[in-house]
């Protein structure tokens, strides 16, 4: 019962969320008539939508916060947020992994978390430009993870080079050369923003164009986001939604942002849903 009640309140949060960033601010009173709930239900919601640092409460309401487009949290300020959606997404992203396959993982919370769960399929290439993703994979054979399995994985791992960021990537033209000189089944990218008009952002701009290289050297690109970053625009975008085969979220995405990524993209996975998941029968771009 517990489960269910969360989860009604994860959905109730981001329609909240949806509507905050569309119309610009709401207040309690249209959102207990909208939502049929408590006055007191609201206000949990909004301050719970406000310790996450995506709405700010005003007066008799809330309105969306404005982050600078440069602003770039550090690795552990991020780890803090939506954590239980980070894993969630990670399981449901693990299964597009083959055994045997080339891949790479951008650097990136989301993208940590994936890598946890990539340890035990057997015979992966790996290129990171993660450090804290290459150690993922470097405890895990040395069996010092309690996810490693007996013997290892036996996974090659393949560190770029490069300037490190407020978010553990390395990134730069050291990092690029590298990326440009390879080539992958799949690439797994963690972002900062995504959206119909930036397509992919980040507020970094090295890590835009060192992004921009694991994009181009990729067979298949599979984006890894929770549902917070959908509408969200960094300072440099370094792809355009085209170029994504699919989106891996979470169930707090709202319907509206699922119809909207229905027209985008080929394919939406949401983690703990029955997929297809866009809403009313219709399938992705180029499905």
């Amino acid at each position: 019962m517990g489960d269910n009640q969360n989860l009604l309140a994860e959905q109730r949060r981001a329609l909240i969320l949806d509507e905050v960033r569309r119309r610009g601010g709401v207040r309690v009173n249209e959102l207990t008539r909208k939502l049929h709930v408590s006055d007191m239900t609201v206000r949990r919601d909004l301050d719970a939508l406000a310790r996450q640092g995506v709405i700010e409460k005003v007066h008799g309401g809330a309105v969306p916060v404005v982050e600078a487009s440069t602003h770039e949290p550090g690795f552990e300020a991020k780890s803090s947020i939506e954590t239980s959606a980070k894993e969630q997404i990670a399981l449901a992203a693990a299964a597009l992994a083959q055994p045997g396959s080339a891949i790479a993982l951008s650097g990136g919370t989301t993208t940590f978390a994936l890598a946890r769960q990539l340890t035990d399929i057997p015979g992966l290439t790996v290129v990171t430009n993660s450090v804290r993703v290459a150690d993922v994979f470097h405890a895990a054979q040395a069996g010092t993870s309690p996810l490693a399995q007996p013997g290892g994985t036996g996974a090659t791992v393949v560190l770029t080079g490069g300037v490190r960021t407020p978010s553990d990537s390395l990134v730069g033209p050291v990092a690029d050369q590298a990326i440009r000189s390879l080539h992958f089944d799949v690439l797994f990218i963690g972002v900062h923003g995504i959206s119909v008009q930036a397509g992919l952002s980040t507020p970094n701009l090295a890590e835009a164009e060192t992004n921009r290289c694991f994009v181009q050297a990729a067979r298949r690109v599979v984006v890894v986001a929770d549902h917070t970053k959908w509408g969200t625009v960094g300072l440099s975008s370094f792809a355009s939604l085209d170029e994504v085969d699919a989106l891996v979220t979470d169930s707090g995405l709202s319907a509206g942002a699922r119809a909207e990524i229905a027209e985008q993209l080929p394919e939406l996975v949401v983690a703990g849903e029955q997929n297809g998941s866009y809403p009313d029968g219709a399938r992705g771009a180029g499905s």
